[in-house]
């Protein structure tokens, strides 16, 4: 690990995931809020932009964490030996209160628009992953998939590289993004392809507790599906990376 205290590196974890939350929950607003100049850009346009916003947050946090950004990060490398897990809830506590942070500033930039907009649902979806076909266990599976392979990938780029520091920052700021629009592509059209628990989890309480006009349900009966998922996900990957590794 590096030589940084605990302490600065949480800050960091915070800061960065606060950054790709605000692009990456700010595209999401910017092409679904009524009267928003990016009104109706479509998938290709958000999926691009969150691969961007994780890079972002990678270029931030990278030099002093190694760029976790994300719960199932932090649990998938620590299940792999390659992350102390003493320091595990410090980390996602660092990661659910950046994303928090993140969202209530996207609201606070976009107010005008969630007052133009009417649709509750479009409003929750600009916080947080709503599915495209509510079927949770189904919903559950894609979650455990994409997570899967996003931590599969980060952990035998990362270990090929050598990297001083394990995280999304370990296999490059543009590799990651890439790999985050990949898995928006060509995963992402079920669920929204959360991912990561930080960043439904924070950004759904911030919807919860923000005084949106007229914002419905934040859906919390949905809400343990992105971070169910995304933990076994990371939890299989670690364990194939693991087993792949020793058979070496």
């Amino acid at each position: 690990m590096n030589e940084y205290s605990l302490t600065i590196q949480c800050v960091f974890e915070f800061l960065g995931t606060m950054i790709m939350i605000l692009l990456g929950c700010g595209v999401v607003a910017c092409v679904s809020l009524k009267k928003s100049k990016g009104e109706g850009g479509g998938w290709i346009v958000v999926t691009l932009a969150w691969g961007l916003a994780v890079m972002c947050g990678v270029l931030v946090a990278g030099p002093f964490t190694g760029a976790h950004l994300n719960p199932a990060v932090t649990i998938g490398l620590a299940s792999a030996g390659k992350f102390p897990w003493a320091m595990v809830v410090p980390y996602v506590l660092a990661q659910i209160l950046g994303a928090y942070c993140g969202a209530t500033l996207v609201y606070v930039f976009y107010k005008d628009h969630f007052d133009a907009t009417e649709d509750q649902e479009t409003k929750l979806g600009v916080f947080a992953t709503i599915p495209a076909i509510k079927n949770h266990w189904r919903n559950v599976i894609c979650e455990v998939v994409g997570t899967f392979v996003l931590i599969l990938v980060i952990l035998f780029i990362g270990d090929k590289s050598n990297a001083s520091e394990v995280g999304l920052g370990s296999i490059g700021a543009i590799p990651v993004a890439l790999l985050v629009v990949a898995i928006g592509l060509s995963l992402g059209g079920t669920t929204g392809y959360a991912i990561n628990p930080a960043r439904d989890f924070g950004p759904r309480l911030a919807h919860g507790i923000l005084p949106i006009k007229g914002k419905g349900d934040s859906q919390w009966g949905y809400a343990w599906v992105p971070v169910v998922g995304s933990i076994i996900g990371a939890v299989l990957a670690a364990v194939v990376y693991w087993l792949v590794i020793r058979g070496l």
